[in-house]
């Protein structure tokens, strides 16, 4: 049985408080799912105290280590007062649990809504919690956890798509237009490789909450080796005029904590593209896992593969374009 095809069924509410109580905590029967896809997350309700968030791992995606290095980035940043939600620890300080053929982990429930990446005073203020996160970053690699690489992410996950899932009638178009757009890609990230140091790796406005006036980084989940440009670009939208102001507002932000290399920001095309080859993918590797039909309808229809044909196209001609610039 493959990872994408694990019971995630098992996962029924007593399952998840007994797990839950596993850890020493005794839960008022109250479980709440949250969205949730690669992994599945609940709010649980204890007894005498605040509800907990339970997140269980997908079996088979990340070893034991790279979870583990990815909690301890998580602890080293919060020791330095930055607002990230840690896992909590056990009384023998593990933060990674294991029951019935699962592994889990506790976080404390921290509320927040949305950010507001259209207000540029908020983008000033995320560049600066970026900025503080990558010097500490930047300290030392990590030993488990993947980089970021053309490898994986693109050629990997496009070679599997154009065998395994694409429909017949759009695989040869598929296959040309990944191969010109990866070759741009890996000319790119040759040209004077870029340093890499240890990433949010996802950070876009999901796993952002906002409160206190202030944003707080969640789920580290995709926590990798990276350029620095990779937790800025995805906060980036609209025409070109408004990107450079938005990019201007996080970098003044980001270097009062951290210099940021402008060179990296020829790398946001090809970054860009690389998460349009991996998100395809990556919903079809899970597409056995009932969750993703109900929660992706629009994936794997006629309009899907012709949208993101045409959205291939364009970052082969945004390639090409001349990278931002800081003001």
């Amino acid at each position: 049985m493959s990872a994408s095809d694990h019971p995630f069924h098992r996962l029924t509410p007593a399952f998840v408080m007994d797990a839950v109580e596993s850890r020493g905590y005794r839960c008022d029967c109250r479980t709440l799912a949250l969205n949730s896809y690669e992994n599945r997350v609940y709010q649980v309700g204890i007894e005498e105290g605040q509800p907990l968030i339970a997140k269980f791992y997908r079996p088979g995606r990340w070893s034991d280590a790279q979870i583990i290095e990815e909690h301890e980035f998580s602890r080293e940043l919060a020791e330095h007062d930055l607002p990230v939600v840690a896992p909590l620890a056990d009384a023998k300080d593990n933060t990674l649990s294991h029951f019935d053929g699962f592994r889990f982990t506790l976080y404390p429930r921290k509320g927040g809504h949305a950010p507001e990446f259209d207000n540029l005073d908020n983008l000033l203020i995320m560049g600066r919690l970026l900025g503080r996160m990558h010097r500490i970053g930047a300290l030392r690699p990590f030993e488990h956890r993947p980089q970021l690489t053309s490898a994986d992410f693109g050629h990997a996950a496009a070679n599997w798509i154009a065998k395994h899932f694409i429909p017949d009638e759009y695989r040869d178009n598929y296959r040309a237009l990944t191969r010109d757009l990866l070759q741009g890609i890996d000319q790119l990230m040759a040209e004077g490789a870029p340093r890499l140091i240890r990433t949010h790796g996802d950070c876009h406005a999901g796993n952002v909450l906002w409160r206190d006036e202030a944003p707080h980084l969640v789920d580290l989940d995709d926590a990798r080796m990276a350029p620095a440009v990779q937790d800025i670009w995805m906060m980036l939208s609209g025409d070109r005029p408004r990107q450079l102001a938005q990019l201007s507002e996080i970098i003044e932000g980001y270097n009062e904590f951290h210099s940021f290399n402008p060179t990296e920001l020829r790398l946001i095309e090809a970054l860009r593209s690389l998460r349009i080859i991996h998100h395809s993918a990556w919903l079809a590797h899970r597409w056995k896992d009932p969750a993703f039909p109900t929660a992706f309808p629009w994936f794997n229809t006629p309009r899907f593969w012709d949208e993101h044909i045409l959205e291939l196209r364009e970052q082969i001609a945004a390639l090409r374009e001349p990278p931002l610039q800081l003001i």
